[in-house]
């Protein structure tokens, strides 16, 4: 029987100007989707019923679509049974037991979330990866789960989503799995029931090779939560896997290290105060991460960015009820521009600014600065 698969949704591989060196340019592939670390992730639950917006004007949690053979629509809500929540409620406990530097919280309003999960039947199972959930308006799903995670081997899939909500990718798509595919094989058997993919969806999903810098790690691991199973007859090369690939859909080694060594656990020093007008250096290596704490003493609106010949991202959070909520963002995404972006603080509230460091292309300091 064909194993239910993960599905993204099509999209371009991230762009970035011209002129840029491949070590430059690497380090932004590699982190463009990835959070800054010491990031709470809310996560939301689409009701099964209706709820109500502010304006007390219904709203519906659900897809409207096609019956085939009709011509008519009809309403898919998006919510999905305690049974099914809790197996994703496990599974965010078991990324989170790793001991990351992102954390997980469970919100019931839509609008505090980063992460809105539906269970739609027959959509698939899907996530938007890594950061690209916040290009996703509040009203729609960052997450679905397709099927049952209480069957027999499901749970695996709610893992495998929330590795993708953490910037994983799928790991057969690695260049360095030197996997050769029968490729007709996989598109019919993708075409197939239950998936019954189009070709460019498989060729999206399975057929594709990432960029070197996109991936989760420099060694192909068959075992990865992110690894799909297949059939006998898919696989060509490696001869070894030519009878099948059965990866046990839990999280394996490989995946805790590449995981860890993007957020690793946040503890003491805390922050250091970023005051006003007075620059803080930031003395990062690739990769490496600032926490600086901003006080206000006026409520109005202030700048907060990154000076120097650097690339970086740059967040601010405010603390409600003692987590950092994303506030706002910008990553300077490779540009000879720096990370800036305005925020309105109010005085009397507490507030976090997480600078990430991609690269450097000059021996020149870089800084970060309020004002």
């Amino acid at each position: 029987m064909t194993a239910r698969y993960c599905s993204l949704a099509q999209q371009s591989a991230p762009e970035f100007g011209p002129g840029l060196t491949a070590e430059r340019r690497g380090a932004l592939v590699g982190g463009s989707r990835m959070w800054v670390n010491g990031t709470v992730l809310h996560y939301y639950f689409f009701d099964a019923e209706d709820t109500k917006n502010t304006e007390n004007t219904a709203v519906t949690d659900a897809s409207v679509i096609p019956v085939p053979g009709t011509g008519e629509m009809r309403r898919v809500p998006w919510g999905g049974a305690k049974e099914q929540q809790d197996v994703v409620r496990e599974c965010f406990g078991e990324w989170q037991g790793l001991g990351i530097g992102v954390n997980f919280a469970e919100v019931g309003d839509r609008s505090e979330a980063e992460l809105r999960i539906g269970f739609q039947p027959g959509d698939g199972s899907w996530s938007s990866v890594g950061r690209d959930a916040l290009t996703v308006g509040l009203s729609d799903r960052t997450m679905n789960f397709g099927w049952d995670l209480t069957a027999p081997g499901q749970r695996g899939t709610a893992l495998h989503e929330i590795g993708h909500a953490l910037g994983l990718l799928h790991e057969h798509q690695s260049p360095f799995a030197g996997i050769h595919w029968d490729d007709e094989a996989v598109y019919a058997e993708l075409a197939g029931p239950p998936n019954f993919w189009s070709r460019d969806r498989t060729r999206f999903n399975i057929l594709r090779k990432l960029d070197p810098d996109e991936v989760n790690g420099s060694v192909w691991d068959p075992q990865s939560v992110m690894e799909f199973p297949f059939a006998s007859g898919l696989i060509l090369e490696p001869e070894e896997y030519r009878t099948g690939l059965h990866p046990n859909g839990s999280l394996s080694p490989s995946d805790k290290e590449f995981v860890l060594r993007w957020y690793p656990p946040v503890g003491p020093p805390g922050p250091t105060e970023l005051v006003p007008f007075r620059s803080a250096p930031l003395r990062l290596g690739p990769g490496e991460q600032a926490d600086f704490a901003i006080e206000p003493t006026q409520t109005r609106e202030y700048a907060v960015g990154t000076f120097g010949d650097s690339d970086t991202v740059v967040v601010v959070f405010e603390e409600r009820d003692g987590e950092p909520r994303f506030l706002a963002g910008q990553d300077d995404g490779g540009t000879p521009h720096n990370a800036t972006l305005k925020v309105r603080l109010v005085k009397g509230r507490h507030y976090f600014v997480r600078v990430r460091l991609y690269s450097t292309w000059r021996s020149g300091d870089t800084a970060v600065m309020c004002w």
